[in-house]
């Protein structure tokens, strides 16, 4: 892989039992790539393990949250030269073959998003969070145009130009409305079809009820809120 070319960020809350398989699959179909484990002020021994074994890892003083690691992530990677920049999930869900086929797409395409869908050509289920991924699907295709399949994947690759406005915009977080506000702006914007992995260990950043209140904000921000968002003129 060329020098530069793309970040690999890897948000990691409590994730002592999982960290070192997720390197080994990135490192396995991903020869060459950079990538930075940051530690989102686990108290577990999730950064010593990374010091340990030599993987580049960035720990957070406090925990910031999902939002926070994700506008780190983008921040490190745009004032470091990167062209792109991808979340890649510390708990082990995704997987590591996708990454250069999504890079491979929206260099083809000059797409400025890449978004990894487990449900491009796949049903979703019939769980509460499946309803709410529906709801949000709905609202994004109503608000843009654009037909969005999984509005909750974290396997969201993006280019320089929107890396930057997530680095310095703090209303740039890694939910669907930040998605819907780009696109409304005129990205270019695609979904590949990927598969994932259940978690094995961990500490996840959503419960029930967090995952409720997330649904019902995100309902809110995309149907009202980014409509009234100020776009910047030296984003998209």
């Amino acid at each position: 892989m060329n020098e530069k070319e793309l970040l690999v960020f890897i948000p990691a809350h409590n994730e002592e039992e999982n960290i070192e398989k997720v390197i080994e699959d990135l490192e396995e179909h991903c020869p060459g790539l950079d990538f930075l484990v940051i530690d989102d002020g686990s108290t577990d021994h999730t950064a010593e393990i990374c010091h340990q074994k030599g993987i580049p890892c960035m720990s957070l003083p406090v925990n910031l949250g999902l939002d926070g690691v994700f506008q780190t992530g983008n921040k490190f990677a745009y004032l470091h030269g990167y062209k792109a920049a991808m979340p890649f999930d510390g708990d082990g869900q995704h997987n590591a073959r996708y990454i250069l086929p999504m890079l491979r797409k929206m260099q083809e395409g000059n797409y400025d998003i890449v978004i990894g869908s487990r449900f491009l050509h796949k049903k979703k289920g019939h769980s509460l969070r499946m309803m709410g991924s529906r709801i949000i699907s709905a609202i994004f295709r109503l608000t843009t145009g654009k037909r969005f399949t999984d509005p909750t994947s974290g396997m969201r690759l993006v280019n320089r130009k929107i890396m930057r406005q997530i680095a310095f915009d703090m209303n740039c977080g890694a939910e669907p409305d930040t998605w819907a506000y780009f696109v409304r702006n005129g990205a270019r914007f695609i979904e590949v079809q990927v598969e994932m992995n259940e978690r094995e260990a961990g500490t996840s950043y959503f419960t029930l009820m967090s995952s409720i209140r997330y649904m019902l904000r995100m309902f809110v921000s995309i149907s009202f809120i980014n409509l009234f968002r100020r776009r910047r003129e030296e984003a998209i």
